[in-house]
């Protein structure tokens, strides 16, 4: 488990691509940089959408956990 503290937190399980990624790209604005988003997602194509779109968007994923069917990301806002 990992030990981020968490500013903001978005359910977005039961989703499937690209909504996932949307919706945490419009939810990143709302948190202060420097802050951390988690996303909790189901949809497997999140593993790696993510990571494309830390690296576009110029965010850092500081972790991503499996937990059963739950993917839990941890996206550092950078900018």
């Amino acid at each position: 488990m990992s030990e981020h503290n968490v500013d903001l937190e978005l359910d977005l399980r039961g989703l499937a691509c690209p909504l996932p990624v949307v919706k945490a790209s419009k939810s990143i604005k709302d948190v202060p940089v420097g802050s951390v988003m988690k996303v909790v997602a189901t949809d497997p194509g999140a593993l790696a959408d993510f990571p494309a779109w830390a690296k576009t968007s110029g965010n850092e994923i500081l972790d991503i956990e499996r937990n059963g069917s739950e993917i839990n990301i941890f996206i550092k806002r950078m900018k």
